[in-house]
């Protein structure tokens, strides 16, 4: 079985999804063109949304709103009435359950960055779980410029060890506790992209800003150690968006794509309506339990991670976030193209561009008159690696820097070996 697409359960469009092939073997998606895409829209707003937000909430209903709240961050979508509602929920938050409040909290870090942080940090202080805990306390530091929340949440922390005494490494603690005490330090770019890193091995490699609102680059290196270039010497690079929906931390579920080092496993297709039809490339964290790779494997990726940091990253906590994430349970983050609505994302900084559920994904264009594919930056990349000899090997995924523009070919040239 493909590794799946974590779809969003409310996506059910009455119209025909079918993926189609013509003749000249060009992916058709029917459910890009203008006139389903508008059916979509109408059916996320009205029935995801609003029928799901009339209902009071209730223990049977929650799911529902969880229905609602997932549909919300695809659109990025707000009024005065879902707004109340919003504030609504938080009224009974505490007698939800766990998966609610997790789909709450993610809503709201998405939606809402700004809005509600009293009502986050009350939270905070309520909740034994981890995964819960970590997502609360991201929120508070999203919004302490002046460092009131950090000592709260060491100090909740080891109130947390002590209840839960458990003397396994919790991932989600460990993330907060190095990104609140340890000082983030300037990644050595240059280390990872000699040919001893990770030598005798296709690489795809995402070069990403802090800022994930603004697109990274993909580039592939050869297994001699050489990044792939066309007949004229330049250098290939597609644009790569690594930001989820959320835009929470890479270590937490449906978080943007976690830094670190992925193994890829080959190339893959999707029936998913987000995906789409284009190839994609499938990858595993350290781990990850997977329907299709054997527990084996990951583990002893996991257990060998740290010898394949080089020694100039070894103290660099961001190139773990991937360890820690698998470590965390995340799953299913792959590199694929997209058939989500751009249009959604119109104002935002990574149009045209779709953010995901924490996947890296690549630009497609489908036509609005018969859903065939126009453009795909997917298919590029995934002719890159075939070049390259395959999707065997690593995907390495790092922030180069803060600057607040995507990234660029420009970028990178000064640190690949001539």
């Amino acid at each position: 079985m493909l590794k799946r697409f974590a779809t969003l359960v409310f996506f059910t469009i009455a119209f025909n999804t079918t993926v189609l092939a013509q003749t000249d073997n060009t992916p058709v998606a029917t459910f890009t063109t203008k006139q389903n895409r508008i059916k979509e829209y109408r059916n996320l707003l009205n029935n995801s949304i609003k029928k799901n937000l009339s209902l009071p909430l209730t223990d049977s209903t929650e799911e529902y709103w969880q229905d609602a709240f997932a549909a919300m961050e695809l659109l990025q979508y707000h009024s005065p009435w879902i707004d109340g509602r919003v504030k609504f929920a938080f009224d009974s938050i505490a007698v939800r359950s766990d998966e609610f409040k997790r789909a709450f909290i993610e809503l709201v870090y998405s939606n809402y960055p700004r809005q509600f942080v009293w009502q986050v940090a009350h939270l905070l202080k309520q909740t034994t779980n981890s995964r819960l805990f970590a997502m609360c306390s991201e929120y508070l530091l999203m919004n302490d410029e002046k460092g009131t929340y950090k000592d709260s949440i060491l100090k909740r922390i080891d109130e947390l060890l002590l209840l839960k005494n458990d003397s396994t490494a919790n991932p989600f603690f460990t993330m907060l506790q190095n990104k609140i005490l340890l000082s983030s330090k300037p990644f050595p770019l240059s280390a990872i992209t000699e040919a001893s890193f990770l030598k005798n091995e296709i690489v795809l490699f995402s070069f990403q800003r802090k800022n994930r609102n603004y697109p990274g680059l993909a580039m592939v290196r050869k297994k001699n150690g050489e990044f792939l270039q066309d007949a004229s010497g330049v250098y290939f690079s597609v644009p790569q968006l690594a930001r989820s929906l959320s835009n929470m931390p890479g270590y937490i579920s449906n978080g943007n794509t976690p830094q670190g080092i992925f193994k890829m496993t080959g190339f893959g297709k999707s029936s998913g309506n987000f995906i789409g039809p284009t190839e994609n490339i499938q990858m595993v964290l350290p781990f990850e339990k997977s329907e299709d790779i054997p527990d084996s494997v990951t583990m002893r990726f996991g257990n060998d991670y740290a010898s394949l940091v080089p020694a100039e990253c070894k103290d660099v906590y961001a190139f773990y976030e991937a360890w820690y994430a698998g470590l965390a349970g995340r799953t299913e983050i792959i590199a694929h193209g997209t058939t989500v609505n751009p249009a959604y994302y119109n104002n935002q900084p990574y149009y045209p561009l779709t953010p995901t559920q924490g996947c890296l994904c690549t630009k497609e264009i489908w036509s609005e008159v018969n859903g065939k594919r126009l453009i795909s930056d997917q298919q590029k990349l995934v002719n890159a690696l075939k070049n390259a000899g395959g999707a065997k090997g690593y995907c390495v995924v790092i922030e180069i820097d803060d600057a607040q523009k995507p990234v660029s070919l420009q970028d990178i040239l000064p640190f690949l070996q001539k």
